[in-house]
């Protein structure tokens, strides 16, 4: 890790057993990662960045599948508010998904088969201490910062409550401790459309070159929409037709918002794999920080050491402020120093996406105080 070319493509494979929360073990792990920056000589200027549900390790690189930019491209580089002339970023593609790391798709060692829907049940916590793994292959035995968008915020939370003497900030955006039963709700559709495919076929559609992409493309479709908000649809949308001047009086996208949604779903088929999907939104709904600890979020964080940042966005309805203010108050109830700050934007969930000067000022100061 001491080259300092941008965006670098790494992989490792622990061949040593992981045991998982379900009971399962798996023989071996591939690790997909990215980094960007140079680790200093005391190896202390880690951050390492957890990303979203179907997110990726590309967080500052084009995609290699899509040619886009990475998904937070804007907030990582030289001169950035994650500046990487003093930091070295990293971005681990999660346990369970499909850029690399070993997940379902993945080849089962007994069998030379991928595993499918033979993949374990995996958690949250399952992904932490995968990632702390690599951490430790790294040599990197204290992180400057954990920066966690959304279920990136899931990861980051689990991290401050398993190895609180393994980082000395977290910056949570947009997230929750608890997966909410309407959440919940919205990933069993999802679930059920991959499901229902009649080219899912029970998992096994591996080789075939014939995916079930309806099913995952409503799946996405129907977890786009939690991501937005009711004012920024309208204002970017309203009821204007797509193509014509009248209405079809058909099931064709008439409305712009329709259109949208399955560019969104078809575009999603092209990077990610169904059974991922699954195996990712069902380690969401299980989350419940305080469940292992009497149900007290207060008690999960009775050991953390580290200084805390906590951002929620207005219109966000998927992971709204009352939750990330649920964090702040079991933090404040164990005296940990934490900052917490809700931003107004139109663009829901989404937010922390979005270029916002305020999110950059505050991201960019918060890990300049802070003292390894």
């Amino acid at each position: 890790m001491t080259d300092t070319r941008f965006g670098l493509a790494r992989s490792f494979r622990s061949a040593q057993p992981f045991s998982l929360e379900c009971g399962a073990v798996l023989a071996s792990l591939d690790f997909a990662y990215e980094t960007y920056g140079q680790l200093n000589a005391a190896r202390s200027n880690a951050i390492l960045i957890c990303h979203a549900t179907t997110g990726d390790q590309y967080v500052a690189s084009a995609h290699p599948r899509t040619g886009k930019p990475g998904w937070w491209h804007n907030m990582i580089g030289a001169g950035l508010p994650v500046d990487t002339e003093s930091f070295c970023v990293i971005c681990i593609n999660i346990l369970g998904s499909c850029m690399g790391s070993t997940g379902p798709s993945s080849i089962k060692p007994a069998t030379g088969l991928p595993y499918a829907m033979d993949f374990p049940v995996i958690t949250i916590g399952d992904m932490v201490e995968a990632q702390k793994l690599l951490l430790d292959h790294l040599e990197i035995p204290r992180l400057h910062a954990i920066i966690g968008p959304s279920m990136g915020g899931m990861q980051a939370l689990e991290w401050a409550v398993r190895n609180p003497d393994r980082v000395s900030a977290l910056v949570i955006l947009a997230a929750t401790a608890r997966h909410h039963p309407q959440n919940m709700a919205f990933h069993e559709v999802g679930r059920q459309a991959i499901m229902a495919d009649p080219k899912w076929r029970g998992g096994n559609y591996y080789g075939l070159d014939d995916p079930p992409v309806a099913g995952l493309s409503i799946a996405r479709m129907v977890g786009h929409m939690t991501y937005l908000s009711a004012e920024g649809i309208d204002a970017k949308f309203g009821r204007r037709l797509q193509k014509h001047d009248r209405i079809s009086y058909s099931f064709d996208a008439d409305f712009a918002i329709e259109s949208y949604l399955r560019h969104q779903g078809q575009s999603f088929t092209d990077r990610f794999d169904a059974n991922s999907y699954l195996y990712i939104t069902r380690a969401m709904n299980y989350f419940d920080l305080a469940a292992g600890h009497g149900g007290s979020l207060a008690t999960a964080f009775r050991n953390t050491r580290a200084r805390w940042c906590v951002v929620s966005f207005d219109t966000d309805w998927l992971f709204p402020t009352d939750q990330s203010k649920a964090i702040v108050h079991a933090l404040n109830a164990v005296a940990a120093p934490v900052s917490f700050v809700e931003l107004a934007t139109p663009h829901g969930h989404d937010g922390f996406l979005m270029d916002m000067p305020a999110l950059n000022a505050m991201l960019s100061g918060f890990l300049e105080a802070v003292q390894p």
